[in-house]
């Protein structure tokens, strides 16, 4: 199913590049220039269309912590930790962006985090550097009228996290990756409706062929689909509500599949921010409401954005 989607997905993406790139642009008389764009940090996952302008560069740190109350089994199933059990993490990340014409950008991010463990095995700590993306984003159609923006992107996640080898005495804390080069593909939407902003994307990801502790491991393609609406109010201040959602296939060890070992989860976040024209902020709660073979996490979320 999924390859099948990514073929089609594939091929929507391609044609609304050519036909963009192709498309003579046609001026906007004066007033209609003149259009609502407010501030503001934006979702937390969910991309948005428009880039920054040429030469620009903007960074935006994030601060989380993550707290596991429980987790869904292979048969979407919830059980809570056990009565002492503990599993939490802070975690921090960098999301750069930089404007390399009017339409294309580049971006990068970078991850640290510190994860703790207490069970009736014993406790744990263990911190260091997760996996790291690269992507390039290209303004494919402007919006106007009726029409949302349009965005593509091409991302690559590279295996920065430690991912094999991992000692037994730190319950999984010494976990910081997955392992795999991970290209992929994906397309973003944003409309503004006063007093609304809405964005919209989804990414496709294909995992090339790994190895982990001397096992041939290949993760199966995986969408990452979300869906944002940001509400503005007076003063600078607006209101965030986020849905993300996360389905992979099962993984294969020396060719061999292993069954139920999909993932899938979708979580929700509402948050409130204040922008101005220079900085903006937001502070946010992240729930995953159902999965299968996934952590039920409650993440607080703080993020601001800086503009050079």
């Amino acid at each position: 199913m999924l390859k099948r989607f990514f073929a089609l997905f594939a091929t929507a993406f391609f044609v609304l590049i050519n036909t963009a790139v192709s498309a003579q642009e046609v001026p906007l008389p004066a007033a209609a220039q003149e259009e609502w764009d407010p501030p503001s940090v934006g979702p937390l996952t969910t991309w948005t269309a428009p880039l920054c302008d040429k030469g620009e560069f903007v960074i935006q740190p994030f601060v989380f912590y993550n707290r596991t109350r429980g987790t869904f089994n292979s048969g979407a199933h919830y059980d809570s930790l056990p009565g002492g059990d503990k599993k939490y993490q802070y975690q921090q990340q960098l999301f750069m962006q930089y404007g390399l014409t009017g339409r294309l950008e580049i971006d990068g991010q970078a991850v640290y985090q510190e994860n703790y463990v207490k069970n009736a095995e014993g406790s744990a700590h263990d911190s260091g550097f997760g996996d790291s993306y690269i992507f390039l984003r290209y303004c494919a159609l402007e919006e106007r009228k009726w029409m949302p923006g349009i965005t593509g992107l091409a991302q690559l996640k590279m295996p920065t996290g430690k991912y094999q080898h991992l000692d037994p005495d730190k319950l999984g804390t010494d976990s910081m990756g997955a392992g795999s080069w991970d290209p992929g593909l994906g397309v973003i939407m944003t409309k503004r409706l006063k007093p609304f902003i809405f964005h919209a994307d989804a990414v496709y990801s294909f995992p090339q062929r790994t190895k982990i502790d001397d096992v041939a491991t290949r993760y199966a393609s995986y969408l990452n689909y979300d869906a944002g609406v940001e509400y503005f109010l007076p003063d600078g201040f607006n209101l965030l509500l986020e849905m993300n959602g996360y389905l992979q296939g099962d993984t294969k060890e020396d060719g061999i599949r292993t069954p139920s070992s999909n993932i899938n989860y979708i979580t929700v976040a509402p948050g409130i921010g204040w922008s101005n024209d220079r900085i903006q902020i937001l502070l946010a709660y992240q729930r995953v409401l159902i999965g299968t073979n996934t952590d039920a996490n409650d993440s607080v979320i703080l993020t601001g954005v800086y503009t050079f």
